[in-house]
């Protein structure tokens, strides 16, 4: 992974806006209505084609397929791993249980009120291992000839899978989670076995906590992290850590947040797992403040953060000095080869989920590389 050695690179977390034809056609697989599946490959790999594009354009470095053939950064694997069947029971959000009105509002979003997640029913295994290459296939594609510094593509870790997908097999959550971490780790090693940067998304280690185990005490809240981590270290064990980022988030919705774990809880894990760089968010009004953190916690050797310096849930274009002035805040306290300047979360998590108008997104990006070439004014002369 290429660190910031010479200027402050520039990333994202890895969903983008779909184009609306897409979106159409993935809400009717998804609903089941019959649809042509090689038009829907080809139509995906066309996206994936001007969505690198696009992030080129606007500035980005470290860039991503937009998960354009996915239905969503977690649901998608309903389609690749056997062993899932039915539906499981709508989350709940220990936030937005304190504000009913706000909670309709934000499971009346097309993206949630029409996602399918199905539940754990028999032994997980891989159905289809060929679909990973198909995303690959495009990513790899749309790359040549791309004036980029590097490129990522995003996997679901075990334990964001086990917190969506109830088990209704497994005699214990360990033995779901390691099941889950066996079948993935063949979507792991496809990623970057094909040269690409694997960024796994771990919502658990921090959502986790107010919709899953909201319910415990932060000592039992951290031995689930702690499994969680374990499963995912088996999964990537033959996997190089410089090759690797992971994604630490507290819900992509527009929210109260006012039930987060604080990343302090949490940060010492989140830093001993085997990923070289983790991306979290930085930016929003419940975490913009944690940088401070940083200012007595002493970030290990050889890793690298990815702050959220950009808002995915706010159509507030960020000023590019203001992007400049948390970039710099982290590089003071870490490092400046060890930040690359990143966003709170993705911009189409779900498919149809639109917090951010896509132009707006688009905007926010350019302003991330301005804000990026500001600050490194500063930090290299």
């Amino acid at each position: 992974m290429k660190p910031s050695s010479e200027r402050f690179l520039t990333t994202h977390v890895g969903s983008l806006p779909r184009p609306p034809d897409l979106i159409r056609t993935m809400f009717a697989k998804q609903e089941g209505v019959p649809i042509d599946p090689v038009a829907l490959e080809r139509r995906s790999g066309e996206a994936v084609a001007e969505v690198v594009r696009r992030q080129a354009e606007a500035g980005v470095d470290v860039v991503s397929d937009g998960e354009m053939g996915k239905p969503s950064y977690v649901t998608y694997i309903s389609d690749r791993l056997a062993g899932f069947g039915g539906e499981s029971q709508p989350l709940t959000y220990a936030d937005l249980d304190d504000f009913p009105v706000l909670q309709h509002k934000v499971f009346s979003d097309p993206g949630r009120s029409r996602r399918r997640a199905p539940a754990c029913v028999g032994p997980i295994s891989v159905r289809d291992p060929e679909a990973a290459q198909a995303d690959i296939a495009h990513f790899t594609a749309a790359l040549d000839g791309a004036d980029v510094e590097e490129a990522f593509m995003n996997a679901a870790s075990p334990g964001v899978i086990a917190l969506f997908f109830r088990n209704d097999h497994y005699a214990t959550r360990e033995e779901y989670v390691f099941a889950i971490a066996d079948a993935m780790r063949v979507e792991y090693e496809a990623v970057t076995g094909a040269g690409l940067l694997l960024q796994i998304d771990c919502p658990d280690l921090a959502m986790g906590r107010h919709i899953q185990f909201a319910d415990r005490d932060l000592n039992s809240f951290r031995d689930e992290v702690r499994l969680n981590l374990a499963a995912l270290d088996h999964a990537t064990a033959n996997i190089d850590p410089g090759r690797m980022r992971m994604h630490v988030c507290w819900g992509n919705y527009e929210g109260p947040h006012h039930r987060d774990v604080p990343f302090r809880d949490i940060v010492d894990l989140v830093l001993g797992a085997r990923p070289q760089a983790i991306a979290f968010e930085a930016a929003n009004p419940r975490h913009a403040h944690e940088w401070r953190m940083f200012e007595d916690l002493r970030l290990p050797e050889g890793k690298i953060l990815i702050p959220g310096v950009l808002e995915s849930k706010s159509n507030f274009i960020e000023h590019p000095e203001l992007i400049a002035q948390r970039i710099g805040r982290y590089a003071q306290l870490v490092g400046r080869d060890n930040v690359i300047a990143g966003s709170d979360c993705g911009f189409g998590t779900w498919v149809g989920q639109a917090a951010v108008d896509p132009d707006v997104t688009w905007a926010k990006l350019a302003a991330l590389a301005e804000g990026a070439r500001l600050a490194s004014r500063d930090f290299w002369r």
